[in-house]
């Protein structure tokens, strides 16, 4: 089992940035993949960004391309994400993801293990 905890929300302006962590627990040997979602009211859960626990590739969904990085610390077991020119429509509740299958990719149905989420709220 792999425990995460995220933090890092909060409240911001349009423009500004928030950094965001996700510390891992547990069986982290066993990982191959986090990644970040985000879900706003009303809405299914969406793929953000995600990091090789590997090799370090990354992917991120074309609504943050250029403005948000992801980043790893395999040392401290902990993954960041910083958010940059941050928008209104960015405001939402990020969680944290992982897997323990190999690769890279988006799919919210191959991420195993979940925390409970952080708020991020973009006001203009």
């Amino acid at each position: 089992q792999v425990q995460l905890v995220e933090s890092g929300g909060g409240s911001v302006q349009t423009g500004g940035s928030r950094r965001l962590a996700c510390s891992a627990t547990g069986r982290t040997f066993s990982l191959g993949i986090m990644g970040w979602f985000s879900q706003s009211p009303g809405k299914e859960r969406e793929f953000v960004a995600a990091i090789s626990w590997l090799d370090g590739r990354t992917l991120y969904s074309d609504s943050v391309k250029g403005r948000f990085t992801i980043s790893r610390d395999n040392a401290d077991n902990t993954m960041y994400l910083e958010m940059d020119s941050l928008k209104p429509e960015d405001t939402a509740i990020y969680y944290c993801a992982a897997s323990t299958r190999p690769g890279i990719f988006r799919i919210r149905g191959w991420y195993e293990y979940w925390g409970q989420g952080t708020q991020v709220a973009v006001s203009s």
